[in-house]
């Protein structure tokens, strides 16, 4: 670990599929979410947080999910949001659409998890490893989408004993409504939901 981390030493931002399929025009699934990342500004603003929580000490983990050609890695009927990906092509591990944001490239000292094949962050990565050899204890979540990945990782987080940020204004969705009704109803269940500026004055 860094010894000149002090501030928020303990502490990581969790950045789950900021990749092109969904914040860039062009992916495969921007335009699903384009609207309410215009509608909430969650990628500006997650941008001036990344800087801004890596001058305080925060670690950045990026969590992208890419697949193999064909997605083998996905039963053959598969079914629900994973559906999607396969029938609009997301997400390829050798494509621009799998590749993080020129925006949001991740530094040298950043983590990048490798493995997320589904839902929560923590199924099929070693993110859980990772966190506690840095001596992670509370983590901050944003990203895609408001109500799939990131209430799924969240759930897990909570479950493995993390203290837990959700970033209200740093993730999005398909529509409004499902957007409110995870901050309103699930995300007090299993964080505490905060904006970003009101993270960053806890750190």
């Amino acid at each position: 670990m860094n010894e000149d981390r002090v501030a928020g030493q303990d502490t990581a931002l969790v950045l789950i599929e900021f990749q092109n399929d969904f914040a860039s025009a062009g992916g495969a699934l921007h335009e699903g979410v384009r609207p309410e990342m215009e509608r909430t500004g969650m990628l500006p603003r997650t941008i001036d947080l990344v800087a801004a929580a890596r001058a305080k000490g925060v670690r950045i983990v990026w969590v992208p999910i890419v697949f193999a050609e064909g997605y083998p890695e996905l039963r053959q009927d598969i079914y629900g949001v994973l559906a999607n990906v396969v029938a609009t092509r997301a997400f390829r591990r050798d494509g621009w659409g799998g590749q993080i944001i020129e925006s949001l490239t991740p530094h040298d000292e950043d983590i990048v998890i490798s493995g997320k094949r589904g839902l929560c962050g923590f199924a099929s990565t070693n993110l859980d490893f990772v966190l506690r050899q840095n001596g992670i204890r509370r983590i901050a979540l944003g990203g895609f989408l408001t109500d799939c990945c990131v209430e799924s990782t969240m759930r897990t987080a909570y479950e493995r004993g993390y203290d837990v940020v959700t970033l209200t204004d740093c993730v999005a969705t398909l529509s409004r409504a499902q957007h409110e009704a995870a901050i309103q109803y699930s995300y007090p269940m299993f964080s505490h939901p905060m904006t970003a500026r009101e993270f960053l004055e806890t750190v």
